[in-house]
């Protein structure tokens, strides 16, 4: 049968038999003879219909020697591959008017010669391969089941996170190294020595990422004892953390909302504050506003109406754990806090207790005078009474002396007393009297913001770090 609807080696286009213009078309005397142009050409055999596109034919059934792929002559686009068909031993098959390429039987809709990257080769030149087992997949056609995962597309993230802990050991190392460059000065210059410290503090802890906590973290802010810095330590500790690369919330619970001052939160009478919350059950996450000075740190203010809601919860169900129920409520709908610091007026009111339920922790700031020591042990018997008729779970986990005048005797020995009742509990760091700090919620920001070289904002950063560090190894 004459091959006059052969199908183009390269295209895959259909000849019709047509002769074009400057073209010879086929003869019909050659009919059946072989084509001189094909005994000069020693090309592949191609695979039967029954064979896979790209497999290499069994050299027993053929009862010949492979030709190599490197060696093999290239076969020209308007000469026919296949030897059987050439030579009229093998029925071409014809499609049928409107077929497409799918149509067409296995061995022509496959990878066409012309694809194939042939180096070129003497004629007639046969030279044996080794079987090759997995030929299918060497074919073009699956090439692109055969590339390289990365480790991004199989998602192993081991050796990112190997990678990550190795700088963060490196960078810690050079810190060190660093800081410990820094000449000691003698004790003859204590200007000196306070300089050179700060200096190594700075080196040690500026751009430090914090390790996140096992599990999200509420703290209450509590002392009944006015003037210890409850407000100051509340917001300068969670800007300190949100600098470090961690969530942090702030809930000021004091009528006064001076936490809300210092993080520049607008809390006039019209704002959504958390008065509504306790009184009126508005969810949490519905008041609580991010802050503009400072990344990842955000402020559920507090606003004139709270001064009230110590009687109007009075009457309400549940009064004492209205704050707990709402947190609970914002964590199941998602919150990311990894930090949330409960600022609590100066009293053992309503709004302290509520407090105190809501959280696990308590944090006690105390400033380094006797009254301070004073007013702790009766903080400490309510912080008992909640524990056992409201909340198990609180106790005192933090307490972070303020106020440090390392030039006075009465601060150090305050200090000292109060490390020998509370050896874990009792930060290493202790804030230093500082003009910086007092000067910063007049600006509407922190102490970290306004000036983070300060002896005040270096002392926060440090008690900081040492929270997270025991809230990343659960010592909480």
């Amino acid at each position: 049968m004459t091959d006059e609807y052969a199908v183009d080696e390269n295209t895959g286009d259909e000849n019709t038999g047509d002769v074009q213009p400057g073209q010879d078309g086929p003869s019909a005397d050659l009919e059946g003879q072989p084509d001189p142009q094909v005994e000069d050409a020693r090309s592949e055999p191609v695979p039967s219909e029954t064979e896979a596109p790209g497999v290499q034919p069994d050299p027993v059934e053929l009862g010949h020697d492979l030709p190599s792929h490197d060696e093999a002559p290239a076969t020209p686009a308007h000469q026919i591959p296949d030897e059987a068909a050439a030579f009229g031993e093998r029925e071409v098959t014809e499609p049928s008017a409107g077929a497409t390429r799918n149509d067409l039987p296995v061995e022509e809709s496959g990878s066409t010669p012309a694809e194939l990257e042939v180096p070129e080769g003497e004629p007639g030149q046969n030279v044996l391969t080794a079987p090759v087992d997995n030929a299918v997949d060497d074919s073009p056609g699956n090439a692109s089941v055969e590339r390289e995962i990365t480790s991004n597309e199989a998602g192993d993230n081991a050796v990112d996170e190997a990678r990550r802990a190795s700088e963060l050991r490196a960078d810690h190392a050079d810190r060190e190294a660093l800081a410990a460059a820094i000449p000691t000065a003698g004790q003859d210059t204590p200007l000196a020595m306070e300089l050179a410290e700060n200096a190594r503090r700075r080196i040690q802890l500026t751009g430090r990422p914090f390790p996140k906590p096992v599990g999200p973290r509420v703290l209450t802010v509590a002392n009944q004892k006015g003037g210890v810095g409850k407000t100051t330590t509340t917001v300068n500790v969670a800007a300190a953390l949100a600098q470090s690369g961690l969530k942090a919330l702030v809930i000021d619970l004091d009528p006064q909302g001076n936490a809300s001052t210092a993080l520049g939160i607008d809390h006039h009478a019209e704002v959504p504050s958390i008065y509504d919350v306790l009184v009126e059950g508005t969810p949490l996450l519905d008041v609580v506003q991010r802050c503009t000075t400072v990344e990842n740190l955000y402020c559920a203010p507090a606003t004139i109406d709270l001064a009230g809601a110590e009687i109007e919860l009075v009457s309400l169900v549940a009064r004492e754990s209205r704050l707990q129920k709402a947190i609970t409520a914002a964590a199941e709908a998602g919150h990311e806090f990894d930090y949330i610091l409960i600022d609590c007026p100066p009293s053992l009111g309503l709004l302290t207790v509520n407090a105190m339920v809501a959280a696990s922790e308590v944090f006690i700031p105390i400033q380094c005078e006797y009254y301070a020591l004073e007013g702790l042990s009766q903080l400490l018997k309510n912080i008992d009474l909640v524990k056992r008729h409201l909340n198990p779970a609180l106790h005192v986990s933090t307490i972070l002396l303020t106020m440090y005048d390392g030039r006075t005797r009465l601060s150090a020995q305050v200090a000292d007393e109060v490390r020998e009742h509370f050896p874990v509990e009792v930060l290493r760091t202790s804030v230093p009297r500082s003009v910086r700090v007092s000067e910063a919620p007049s600006f509407g920001e922190t102490v970290m913001t306004y000036d983070p070289a300060s002896s005040g904002a270096l002392a926060y950063l440090e008690a900081a770090g040492e929270i997270a560090d025991r809230g990343a190894a659960g010592r909480t």
